[in-house]
Parts: C-alpha cells; structure tokens; sequence
C-alpha cells in the first residue's frame, strides 16, 4: 500500500482533497451525523477563515483529542499596579495608535507585567482571563525548556548528538544524522513548505493528514532532506515535532507528563493546560498548547529571571542564555527570511536590546525583556497575518517601546 504521506504529495490526492474539501463544507443534506474525524477535517479546512478563526483558536480541544498538562496545588499571582498605556508610538516616521493596532489585529487578551505587577490587562472578542487560547509556535518555546532540562538531568548527552541516534525511526528520513542543535536551531536542511495560505503547503497538507487519525511522528519521518543541514535557517514545525520525539525517547515520558513535571507545577500556574494529541496520543508538539494568558505570561516571567524561581532553577540558567542567542551567522537578526534573529525555538528582535519572544502564527506572542523586567503577552486571531508583514514587524517594535516606557 502507498505511504500515505507519499501519496499526499501526488496530483490524484490533490484532486481528493479540493473535492473532500468542498464536499465537508456542505452542511449535511443526508441528515446523517458525519463522523469525529471529518468534524475535525471540517474545522482544519476552515480553521483560519475570517469567520471563524476567533471561535477556532480558542476551542480546539472540542473536536481534536488533548493531553491535560495539571496545575499545581498552589498559583502564583501577580501584583497589579494598573495604568494606562501609552497611547501613540512611533514606527518608521509614522506615528501608531496602540488601541488601533490591538483591534486591527484582532487581538484576544493583553497582557503587560514589569516587575511582577500587572500593569495592564484587556481581553477582547468574548475571550476571558479563563480562557485556554492556542499557542501555535509560541508552544515551540516551550519544547525547548524541556530539551534543556533534559540535557540537565542527563537524559541527552549534548547538542551534538544526531537525532537519528536517539530516534532510530528516523533513520533513512530526512533527518538521518541531524544533529539535535540543528533542529533547534531551525536549520535541519528538511524541505517542508510553511505556506498556511497555501490549501496543498506541508503545513496544510499536515493538517488534514491529522484530523483524518495520521501519526504526527509518521509525517515528520516522510520528510526529505532539502539542503546540507546546519547552514540555512529555514523554519519547519515538523523540526520541534523532532524534538518532541527525543523527549518521549530520552524520558519514557509524554511531553505533557514531563512539562507537568517539570514547569506546570513548578511555577504556579493557575489553570490546567491543554496539549492537543493525534490518535496515536503524541502531541503535537509543534504548536498546539492552550493557556490562560496569564499562564504564558508565568512562563516568560521563567525566561525573564533566566529560569530561577524564586530561588529554584527550573531551567538551567546557561540554556535560557543559549536558546535566546543566535549562534550563526545566518541566525543573526536580519538574516532570516523573517528578518528576526533566532535562537533555540526563540526568536530575537531585527533590533535587540537584550530582549526575546516566542511567536506564533497568527499573532500569538510571549515577548520577554529581562533587564527592564517586562513580560508581555499578546493573543490573537488575526486572519491576514501573513500577508500584512509591515503590521506584524509594527507589533513587535511596539513590544520594545511598551518596555522602555511602562
């Protein structure tokens, strides 16, 4: 039988595809239920259309299975010293309004701490300081803290080690002899396609591959190499679902169970998170946690204390360092085809001042400023991300300027 993943790549299944697509979006005539998968087919299809992408991000777990990440018996809470925003910045000559900005990008909660004291909090688009929003590739970071605790507790000898010696399913794919820093590092030479506005992309095409009960682990292992590994950033989710698999190989452990473990527990998060699965029950480590927002800001409050929590070093000090520093040239800010400097699963502004965010499609962010002491978090469901680059790099210099000016 054809590989499945294989044959997602020829012309018949993309004929399949356009007519299951169009077929999944008629409401039912035959008065039958359809089946869970092809609800969930029916919400990928649509996942990011402008009438539906608020309802989607924050509601996932409905129709795609999830792990539950638990809570602590104790929560951490910010202090609140509340105050208004600046109303206008400045970006490129041209001056912005930040309640514009925050509505054009269809934000769904903002949050502003400095110094442990939450200086602003707004939700919008009927989400709620209860509400679990998905993380898209701000989840990635995450998955890199637990790579780097990993290395701590011995589980994995160094960066060095190619992937494919930790997860002999990868052997004789795309990722044979990788080795694990470049994978963090974005730069694993596989070829895979990130176009969301593409219906045939990889990522797109990964989509339908998991509402229709593919394994996750199974498409990472179809990909091919593109180009010589370590020598091109070239962003690839399937890159972190690598890493997700050298977790649950080091650890014998479900990302989930060792981020409850290690992080969730650790630093009082308040609400239990949710970490969507295939049917084979493996995360989809890539991007698809979902978190309050004030439970993202805790975890960037981690990074801006360099991994200490009061008093206890839950990620080592040393990787957080790593993970926020480009260590190649074609890492550096304005190399990347994304003009953002990158690190392990972070990304760093085209003009740092010390600082790092993790990002995901769609406007999700975490941005963190550890010598201002600032933590901002920005939820969003903005349907035209990707094609309204100049408003993308006005939120991130707007994230810079809330630092030196809260």
């Amino acid at each position: 039988m054809m590989n499945l993943h294989k044959f997602a790549k020829t012309g018949l299944f993309r004929k399949i595809g356009i007519i299951l697509a169009i077929f999944i979006i008629v409401p039912a005539v035959t008065g039958c239920g359809v089946s869970r998968k092809f609800q969930r087919l029916r919400t990928i299809n649509s996942l990011f259309d402008e009438k539906h992408i608020v309802e989607n991000f924050r509601s996932l777990p409905e129709v795609i299975p999830y792990h539950v990440v638990q809570k602590g018996d104790s929560v951490f809470e910010f202090g609140t010293a509340y105050q208004d925003l600046p109303e206008n910045f400045e970006y490129k000559n041209k001056i912005w309004n930040t309640e514009k900005l925050m509505k054009d990008t269809w934000t769904t909660g903002l949050l502003v701490i400095k110094d442990d004291q939450i200086r602003f909090e707004k939700y919008y688009l009927g989400n709620t300081p209860d509400t679990l929003s998905i993380s898209w590739s701000v989840g990635k970071s995450f998955v890199s803290a637990l790579i780097g605790i990993a290395i701590e507790e011995g589980y994995i000898e160094n960066i060095q080690i190619p992937v494919s010696d930790i997860v002999p399913e990868l052997k004789k794919t795309g990722y044979d002899g990788v080795k694990l820093k470049d994978v963090l590092q974005m730069s694993s030479g596989v070829g895979f396609d990130e176009d969301y506005s593409s219906f045939f992309s990889d990522i797109n095409r990964m989509g339908r591959a998991i509402a229709l009960g593919s394994s996750i682990n199974e498409f990472a292992a179809s990909l091919e190499r593109e180009r010589e590994p370590g020598t091109v950033n070239h962003y690839v989710s399937m890159d972190t679902q690598v890493l997700g698999m050298v977790l649950k190989a080091v650890t014998g452990k479900t990302p989930s169970k060792y981020l409850e473990e290690k992080i969730w527990k650790k630093i009082g998060m308040q609400a239990d998170a949710k970490w969507l699965t295939d049917d084979d029950e493996m995360e989809l480590v890539f991007g698809t946690l979902n978190v309050t927002v004030r439970d993202y800001a805790r975890f960037g409050r981690l990074y801006a204390k360099y991994g200490d929590w009061d008093g206890e070093q839950v990620v080592p000090r040393q990787w957080v360092i790593d993970s926020t520093t480009p260590g190649e040239p074609y890492l550096m800010p304005g190399a990347t085809i994304y003009k953002l400097g990158y690190g392990y699963q972070w990304w760093i502004p085209e003009h740092p001042k010390k600082d790092f965010v993790a990002r995901g499609v769609y406007g999700q962010y975490i941005y963190v400023n550890p010598d201002k002491q600032v933590v901002i978090v920005k939820t969003s469901a903005f349907p035209f991300w990707t094609m309204e680059s100049e408003t993308n790099d006005v939120v991130m210099s707007w994230f810079q300027y809330m630092a030196e000016n809260i």
